[in-house]
């Protein structure tokens, strides 16, 4: 696996002390780490606060981004992706969350679409539609609903079995890409009675009739990515575009959380790097009492502890994408932790970084409170930090932690 975790052990006989954990990136990593972060600065930084402030998201930069490989890293190759493992994958979107969680969340929603295609899909509906992803398509993974937030099997969005296929009827609210997406991973129950057995994975295209985007969000942050309403009306969706079997779509979605969620860390470690090298910088510019704040012990007590949590942070997101890169049995918790301690990380981190910042932290002449405000969706999507323990917690009681 590149760039992995390696643990030598040692020969009969060999004291333990020669244990040795190599945390060092390879060659193709760094390389790729470097030119997101370079890409990042380019394009995403420059137009950051412009597509903030109008709650816009540029569209062109997006499909710039899908042609570069950045929304379809971990789909393989024969399907027109990048093939890469999960953990270079964390590299490059930390470096692209640095940038913008806005935009990159976007970007990465096209991944979150594919992996229940991936996880579920047969060779066709892969050949068909992941390789668009890549040439300039953009994609939305349709499952929170009005009333199934935390509680996913819960969804009330019907699929009645008709010929040919099925009518799907329901309303996805907090979706990503849901104005712009060509294809939806949607989520709906075959059977209510049968609650999380009777959810099942679909794809839908746009066009199809009677499925539309509604209600644009007037979000807090993450504001450059777009957010709407996925409305079905009687949309008939042929039999060949079900993925897996009916009563399947819960499992495929759990599996795609487990999956995805280490990525979901890595940007929210980029939203607090980005918060804790501005309070560095600023840090080390700012004089009072005739000093550089940054001579002051308790600005660096709080530099000290950012630069901490978010190494820690890194270690539990880099210890997860390794698992998945190793096709690990189990998974779940060990992502959950990446997800839940980098979201929370991410929210500490930038609270402290704008205290060290004062008054100019609050203002928006500073990408600072923008920081703030983007960090806090990071305990809430793909699982709330709530849910996220709720998993480690069943894990660790039945011993798998």
């Amino acid at each position: 696996m590149q760039g992995e975790v390696r643990l030598d052990r040692p020969q009969q006989g060999m004291p333990a002390k020669h244990l040795r954990m190599d945390f060092e990136l390879n060659t193709e990593q760094k390389t790729m780490q470097k030119a997101a972060r370079e890409y990042a600065e380019n394009r995403i930084v420059p137009v950051a606060a412009e597509c903030d402030e109008k709650n816009e998201t540029p569209v062109e930069l997006l499909r710039d981004m899908i042609l570069q490989g950045y929304s379809t890293m971990t789909i393989p190759e024969e399907y027109g992706g990048g093939g890469l493992d999960c953990l270079t994958a964390c590299l490059v979107v930390e470096e692209l969350s640095r940038g913008c969680a806005g935009i990159s969340t976007s970007a990465a929603a096209n991944s979150l679409a594919a992996y229940p295609i991936l996880v579920g899909g047969t060779h066709e509906q892969k050949l068909k539609y992941l390789t668009p992803l890549s040439e300039g398509s953009f994609a939305a993974f349709c499952l929170t609903e009005p009333a199934a937030g935390s509680d996913a099997a819960a969804i009330a969005t019907q699929a009645r079995k008709t010929d040919g296929g099925y009518v799907v009827n329901g309303r996805k609210c907090f979706i990503t890409n849901g104005g712009l997406a060509d294809v939806y991973t949607v989520f709906a129950t075959v059977d209510p009675g049968k609650g999380a057995r009777g959810i099942t994975a679909f794809i839908l295209e746009k066009g199809f009739e009677g499925l539309s985007s509604g209600k644009k969000e007037n979000k807090m942050g993450i504001r450059a990515s777009n957010t709407t309403e996925v409305i079905m009306d009687d949309v008939f969706v042929p039999e060949e575009n079900m993925l897996g079997k009916p009563g399947g779509g819960f499992r495929i979605a759990m599996t795609t959380f487990d999956i995805s969620r280490p990525m979901v860390g890595a940007m929210a470690l980029g939203i607090a790097r980005a918060a804790y090298e501005q309070a560095v910088e600023y840090a080390r510019q700012r004089e009072q009492f005739g000093k550089p704040i940054s001579s002051f012990q308790a600005i660096q007590f709080k530099l000290a502890d950012m630069a901490m949590k978010i190494e820690a942070a890194r270690m539990l997101v880099w210890r997860a994408a390794a698992l998945v890169d190793n096709e690990a049995k189990r998974f779940s918790g060990p992502s959950a932790m990446s997800k839940a301690f980098a979201g929370d990380i991410a929210m500490e981190v930038t609270t402290d970084a704008l205290q060290v910042m004062g008054g100019y932290g609050y203002m928006k002449d500073y990408p600072m409170e923008k920081y703030m405000r983007d960090a806090k969706i990071m305990q809430i999507y793909e699982g709330t930090s709530e849910i996220q323990r709720l998993i480690i917690a069943n894990e660790a009681l039945k011993g798998r932690i």
